[in-house]
């Protein structure tokens, strides 16, 4: 049984980077698959010392931990991951111990430009650096301009696209028992 867990730096439902997680999710096809909310508060120390840390911030420390894996997609926001990807590694980082420890991890990216996001996975993988996660190093997914990318069902139709999401959730498979 394997539980996934699939995290989207953008907050609408329909974005790119959660059509492409879906795809991701059916091709991996888990036993469990979880989707995180990351409708958190914006970071504040004061907030954590007065209130303590969110439930919302303990569930996604609790769904990292328990997943056997994790597909983090982000979209590129000025050069860099989302603001709302970046809010939820500081919250979770809050909570000891590190879920993120030895935990395999592919991380991919969805954006309008014709680069698709490979800045933002490069910040992505420097703000994950002191988490130790397992990050796969390959192959890259990054689907550049996204509009032409899904058919109106949100299926990938690039098939160099879908060649290396296929190899890269087989990476990911690997991961987990390795």
């Amino acid at each position: 049984m394997t539980t996934l867990l699939t995290i989207s730096g953008a907050l609408r439902p329909q974005s790119y980077n959660s059509m492409l997680l879906q795809e991701a999710a059916r091709v991996f096809a888990a036993d469990t698959l979880t989707v995180a909310d990351l409708r958190l508060p914006l970071y504040d120390g004061d907030l954590e010392d007065r209130e303590g840390i969110p439930l919302a911030v303990q569930t996604l420390h609790a769904q990292i931990k328990a997943a056997d894996a994790v597909i983090i997609s982000t979209p590129e926001y000025n050069g860099n991951l989302s603001g709302v990807l970046k809010n939820a590694l500081d919250w979770v980082s809050r909570i000891r111990p590190h879920p993120w420890t030895g935990k395999p991890v592919a991380i991919m990216s969805a954006a309008s430009g014709r680069a698709g996001g490979a800045r933002a996975q490069f910040s992505l993988r420097h703000c994950m650096t002191p988490f130790s996660p397992r990050i796969l190093q390959g192959p890259e997914v990054m689907i550049a301009a996204v509009e032409q990318a899904f058919d109106e069902n949100g299926r990938l139709t690039n098939a160099l696209s879908l060649k290396s999401l296929d190899k890269l959730m087989a990476e990911l498979k690997a991961a987990i028992s390795a």
